[in-house]
């Protein structure tokens, strides 16, 4: 075989280790994407099924759970926005009472309709009080009877009434009822006194 013949076998073969380098460099590749998506040594139908499962898993986790579905159950708390909400009313009322608690003599009123509000919305729950009274005597500071009778005082009397009374009046007030309802109401002071017993006419001896 002459030079030229041996030149043109070198240049022929060339191309051929270039293809080789380029598969052993494409299978490296291949092999450091398995590995990191844990597929190393899988079939290639493996990395595909994988990505399917991914997507549709960010799919179903990016959709609200039906109801009934176990992943409600789990993930989802019953009555979850209902109870983020009353924490929310119960934080902002909360907020309310230590500023009006400040000017109590002049805001018992609203201080009344604020502590009203968090009975009848129940928002006392959302800290886990089974009662009102027990929020009040735990989470008010506050004297617990004061409170529940100020909780009372918008049901009892009237804004314009209320304030022209005062609040020592208004209190003294609700007191007096209390003690009509649990019945320790004082016997009222008798206007006549009774008339004397009439005496046994003397007896004539015999």
């Amino acid at each position: 075989m002459g030079k030229k013949d041996q030149t043109k076998a070198k240049s022929a073969r060339k191309p051929e280790k270039g293809s080789a380098k380029k598969g052993a460099q494409g299978a490296a590749a291949s092999a450091a994407d398995a590995k990191r998506s844990g597929l190393r040594g899988a079939a290639p139908w493996a990395a595909r099924h994988a990505a399917k499962h991914a997507a549709e898993a960010r799919a179903r986790n990016a959709s609200p759970p039906p109801p009934g579905s176990a992943r409600a159950t789990l993930r989802v708390p019953e009555k979850a926005e209902m109870i983020k909400a009353k924490v929310a009313e119960l934080h902002n009322a909360m907020v309310k009472i230590r500023a009006l608690r400040k000017h109590a003599t002049d805001k018992f009123f609203e201080l009344g309709q604020v502590l009203g509000m968090i009975k009848d919305g129940r928002l006392y729950e959302a800290k886990g009080f089974n009662t009102f009274e027990a929020f009040v005597e735990r989470e008010v500071d506050l004297s617990k009877t004061a409170t529940l009778r100020l909780e009372r005082v918008p049901r009892v009397f009237q804004e314009g009434a209320a304030r022209e009374l005062g609040l020592e009046a208004v209190l003294a007030a609700m007191e007096a009822i209390d003690g009509v309802l649990t019945g320790q109401r004082q016997p009222a002071a008798r206007v006549q006194q009774q008339s004397p017993l009439p005496l046994k006419p003397p007896t004539g001896r015999k």
